[in-house]
């Protein structure tokens, strides 16, 4: 059966960091390309950042650019999502998800997974 865990959420202070990690089981997870994605109250899930099943490419929402970096290590079944520079705006849960096949460049799009986390809270705030 397939699971993603999320965990490292937590709260912060504007600029600072977090690192968010989503261990996955029950699969072969280096088939899968993993993304990230995070919701705010009352608004949609969006993408963040998504990853290659290799890990040689990757994508950002413009929002994250510059200020999030995601990383794998398909040794440990486990897909990273370093956060710097952290703003309010940034407040929100986040989910991995993981989909075996499709175009990278359709990644960040909600309607290409079907395997998703439970969630970690990430709050940025003073």
């Amino acid at each position: 059966q397939l699971q993603l865990v999320e965990s490292g959420g937590g709260l912060v202070q504007p600029g600072g960091s977090l690192r968010l990690s989503c261990a996955a089981s029950g699969f072969t997870f280096d088939d899968y390309a993993i993304a990230w994605f995070r919701q705010a109250p009352g608004k949609e899930r969006e993408g963040v950042s998504c990853i290659s099943s290799s890990g040689s490419s990757t994508n950002y929402a413009d929002s994250v650019k510059g200020r999030f970096t995601i990383s794998r290590d398909n040794a440990k079944n486990t897909v990273y999502l370093q956060m710097n520079s952290l703003k309010p705006e940034d407040t929100a849960a986040y989910y991995c998800a993981a989909r075996p096949i499709g175009l990278f460049r359709l990644c960040l799009l909600r309607e290409e997974y079907t395997n998703w986390g439970q969630g970690t809270q990430v709050t940025v705030s003073s």
